[in-house]
């Protein structure tokens, strides 16, 4: 057997490799950068009606009808917003607009209502978006555009058939929720209307439509027509039709939850409706996170002087406290606020209020359990859910408080503060060796050209040229 000998890099030789990895990672992000500088420009919005016009015509002259009967049976399942999932005066106005042009000019299509038999007869069902974006996609940046986003579903072949897309200027846009919507007290990420902006937002034509959307669409046409009966003050019927929902496959859904309550509350049904809001926050505490929509004095920490309001405030906080023991669930209170007003007083502010909370939270629990089950902070207007800036109910969201569930913090002697932050002791760091930190210091780019430098002038490098 002949003998064969193996070589391994020597020192210097591995440090040049990895002088060359990060030589030639720095060339491949030169050459993104490039690429992203000679990016297409984003599409020019345009008034709201024109925008509306073409996504819905691209939709509809686009679509492939390839075997389907001369009569197509369309159902609109609910326009909403792309963030919050609510829907409002300006996704109304396009169903309208699209139920027109439908009628109009796309005859071949059969406008039905979202009902439960509709969709038992699995027709093709039309969903879309509307959300504020900033149109140059500068993240944080002014939300200065809409996104119109159509699509259509086969529930027969479970494929999205055609998409419609267009951007919109935002003036004379009227984005305020529905009743429903406006007075749904509680916000959390729900399966539900994350599978319906998915379905729209994040497909191609001839792509499976989500499978969780798929499943609770029965139950979503149920619910519709229980947000219908309450926002026309029919709060038995609504009652009614929420609980039947509820009882069917994919009925546990935030609306569902959210109208149990309202209904109740505008029943005056007291102890029904604190039991309602009851199992709100188990849903969103099961999630890790729940977002309320406590609604304070302009520039306040304290809530709004209604006796009604201040009344479902009390018994809020108190089923929030309660659930959270129950299930020995510690919680984060997290202040927001909308962007109006400057960084610093919107952070404030909205610590401020978060104390205010936390403090209300603590009063309902024994005092033993009261101080390490909450903590409190703000982040003023960087976690923006809505970002327009109205400071009205459109974006009420965006003043939100959050309760996030944390790892409970042992008993132990009171932390000291700074001002009104808790300063938290942590182990000193050990300092890292001087080559590590050498490499990981403001001198590292110097080290990678330095070393580079080295192992070209070596004979390493040139051993490997010859």
């Amino acid at each position: 057997m002949p003998h064969i000998s193996a070589s391994f890099p020597t020192r210097s030789t591995r440090r040049a490799m990895r002088a060359l990895s990060f030589a030639g990672a720095a060339v491949l992000l030169q050459a993104s950068s490039a690429l992203a500088q000679t990016a297409a420009p984003p599409p020019t919005p345009v008034a709201f009606e024109a925008a509306l016009t073409k996504a819905a015509n691209d939709l509809f002259s686009k679509v492939n009808l390839e075997g389907a009967p001369a009569k197509v049976r369309l159902v609109i399942d609910p326009l909403i917003d792309g963030f919050s999932g609510a829907q409002s005066t300006a996704t109304r106005t396009m169903e309208k607009r699209i139920v027109d042009l439908v009628r109009r000019d796309y005859s071949r299509f059969e406008v039905t209502p979202f009902t439960t038999e509709a969709i038992a007869n699995l027709p093709v069902v039309l969903i879309g978006t509307f959300t504020a974006i900033n149109n140059g996609g500068v993240a944080g940046g002014e939300r200065d555009a809409y996104r119109i986003c159509l699509a259509l579903a086969d529930l027969k072949a479970k494929k999205i058939i055609s998409k419609g897309v267009a951007r919109a200027l935002p003036e004379g846009i009227d984005v305020t929720p529905v009743a429903f919507f406006a007075e749904s007290p509680v916000f959390v990420k729900d399966a539900a209307i994350e599978s319906y902006i998915k379905s729209c937002q994040g497909t191609r034509p001839g792509d499976s439509i989500d499978p969780v959307y798929a499943d609770r669409i029965l139950a979503a046409a149920l619910i519709n027509d229980a947000t219908e009966a309450y926002n026309a003050k029919r709060y038995q019927d609504s009652l009614e039709l929420y609980r039947s929902a509820s009882h069917m496959p994919g009925g546990e859904q935030l609306r569902v939850l959210n109208g149990l309550y309202l209904s109740n509350w505008r029943l005056n049904r007291k102890d029904a409706a604190a039991e309602a809001f009851g199992k709100v926050v188990d849903y969103g505490l099961r999630g890790d996170n729940l977002a309320v929509k406590f609604l304070f004095r302009p520039g306040s920490t304290q809530f709004m002087a209604d006796q009604g309001t201040r009344r479902q405030y009390t018994m809020w906080t108190s089923q929030i406290a309660g659930r959270a023991d129950k299930a020995d669930k510690c919680l984060q209170v997290v202040g927001h606020t909308s962007a109006t007003g400057t960084a610093a007083i919107n952070e404030t502010l909205s610590a401020q209020r978060a104390e205010y909370v936390k403090a209300r939270l603590q009063k309902e629990l024994p005092r033993t359990n009261a101080r390490q089950r909450f903590t409190a902070t703000g982040v003023g207007s960087q976690q923006l859910i809505i970002g327009t800036g109205r400071d009205d109910a459109s974006d009420a969201l965006d003043r939100r408080v959050e309760f996030k569930t944390v790892t409970c913090a042992e008993p132990s002697a009171a932390q000291p503060t700074v001002g009104n932050r808790q300063v938290v002791n942590t182990v000193a760091a050990k300092p890292k060796p001087k080559r590590e930190a050498r490499r990981t210091g403001r001198g590292a780019s110097s080290d990678v050209g330095a070393e580079i430098e080295e192992f070209i002038n070596s004979s390493a490098f040139k051993s490997l040229l010859e």
